[in-house]
């Protein structure tokens, strides 16, 4: 009995040494890919050419722009909804439209946009080619030519931008949330990729930027400010490095696996040819770009879907611990329900670097990634007080998880420092800074563990959609 105790506590320990291995290997690989992209963003932006200013990316592209719609699905929205649309409306392009989906709200949210812009039914000529719930009614107003409201039984995110797609009547959609604000120019700026090469580009996405804190006037930031609570500050930093470095890589090495669902335009005949957003999944962004890489593969189509780091999104990120957790928990299940979804493209060469550098990334930062960080976490130091973990070794896990976390993020205000200069003063540069520090001490981890318990949602099969509480947009200050 005694020598099965042993040898089975010997096996134990050879299971903890090789998991443990494999959670340094796992870290080792992502920060190598972090490193790599962190390269590529700093030449792909210092080799823009970018129009400076409002004014300077009107008089540079308004000749050259085609019509869009934009879709904005609308659920409980009413203490966002009025002024996300006058923002919306006011936008600098020439030709458009703003298609708001009212997907069976609860609150008072169609009869606010009914009172804000004088709505009454029209008449609307369209073709149902995309699955959703039925259209109930088509609202719209002479005193706002360009603004149509749709009203239909709720159906999720998905089936109010397919209904969306069927009503749009240009050839660009851009699909974006509600409760979000573009700046004035970022249409213009979006769809410079389209102008260039309208032929080749399918799709592009722009920046998507925490609004917490700032001084918002009418549907626009007057002034960018800095929230003053800790949680709005790390997420201010997780968008900077998701979006200036991890989706610029992306878009130069032509493998862009996301376009946020905050703020993405879309050939609306790629959409119609993918079959839209699929209605079962709580991930439809990721999701639709998969299918559209699938689409282009299988048809023997080369054409490309781009990024462009100029347009800005404002969004309000949640202000609370329960609504940031349900946000993660359900951006993981969406991860996990995409990557198993299309996972017969993992690998295969004929679908490009997305099917092979893309899918990998997935895998690794997705499918695995957060339960081998978790597991990394309790048995490096375990590991490591019993004696069977070099202290060489161990450190190198500490730098790869703590050092190298705060080099990609401080990577990142860098980039938003040389080439794009939001923050208006050098101060807010030194608070997100300290941020970017910090965050590696505790958010980092917790986040990681709310990733776990959405695979956990996700091996279960949950389906639901964890909307975090919206408190509006700041109001302006005297």
């Amino acid at each position: 009995m005694g020598t099965l105790g042993t040898t089975l506590l010997e096996t134990l320990t050879v299971i903890a040494i090789a998991i443990g291995w494999l959670c340094f290997v796992n870290g080792a690989l992502l920060n190598l890919l972090y490193t790599v992209q962190t390269v590529v963003a700093y030449f792909a932006l210092r080799g823009r050419r970018a129009a400076r200013t409002p004014s300077s990316a009107w008089w540079r592209y308004r000749d050259q722009t085609v019509p869009i719609s934009l879709l904005a699905p609308a659920y409980n929205e009413q203490e966002t909804i009025v002024e996300s649309v006058r923002s919306m409306l006011a936008l600098n392009y020439p030709f458009f439209e703003v298609v708001v989906i009212n997907d069976g709200s609860k609150d008072d949210t169609l009869r606010v946009l009914i009172a804000a812009f004088g709505l009454a039914p029209i008449k609307r000529a369209y073709r149902e080619q995309l699955p959703h719930q039925p259209i109930r009614s088509v609202l719209g107003s002479p005193r706002f030519p360009k603004l149509v409201v749709i009203d239909k039984p709720n159906g999720g995110k998905a089936d109010a931008l397919n209904a969306g797609i069927d009503i749009a009547a240009s050839p660009l959609v851009c699909a974006m949330d509600a409760d979000s604000l573009l700046e004035s120019d970022s249409l213009l700026r979006a769809v410079q990729p389209f102008i260039e090469n309208y032929d080749k580009v399918v799709a592009c996405g722009g920046s998507i930027r925490v609004v917490n804190g700032s001084n918002v006037v009418r549907g626009r930031v007057a002034r960018i400010e800095l929230p003053t609570d800790l949680l709005s500050l790390f997420q201010i930093v997780e968008y900077l490095r998701a979006f200036l470095i991890g989706r610029l890589a992306w878009s130069q090495m032509g493998a862009m696996m996301l376009i946020s669902g905050a703020f993405g335009i879309f050939k609306r005949q790629i959409m119609v040819d993918v079959g839209g957003y699929s209605l079962n999944t709580v991930g439809e962004d990721m999701e639709v770009i998969i299918k559209i890489h699938r689409y282009l593969s299988e048809n023997g189509k080369s054409d490309e879907m781009r990024f462009v780091p100029e347009p800005v999104c404002w969004t309000e990120a949640p202000r609370t611990l329960g609504g940031l957790a349900g946000q993660r928990r359900r951006w993981q299940r969406g991860s996990l329900e995409t990557f198993f979804r299309h996972r017969a493209i993992m690998g295969r060469s004929e679908y490009g670097l997305a099917g092979t550098v893309g899918y990998f990334h997935i895998l690794i930062t997705d499918v695995i990634g957060p339960p081998l960080e978790v597991l990394g976490y309790a048995l490096m130091p375990v590991l490591y007080v019993m004696g069977l973990l070099d202290f060489e070794v161990f450190m190198a896990y500490i730098a790869l998880t703590f050092i190298f976390g705060v080099f990609i993020s401080v990577g990142a205000l860098v980039l938003e420092e040389l080439e794009l200069r939001r923050y208006p003063k050098a101060s807010y540069l030194l608070v997100l800074m300290l941020t970017a520090i910090v965050e590696n001490f505790g958010y980092r981890q917790i986040n990681t563990v709310w990733r776990v318990q959405g695979w956990w949602q996700y091996m279960r099969g949950r389906m639901e959609w964890e909307k975090p509480a919206r408190q509006g947009f700041t109001k302006p200050k005297p």
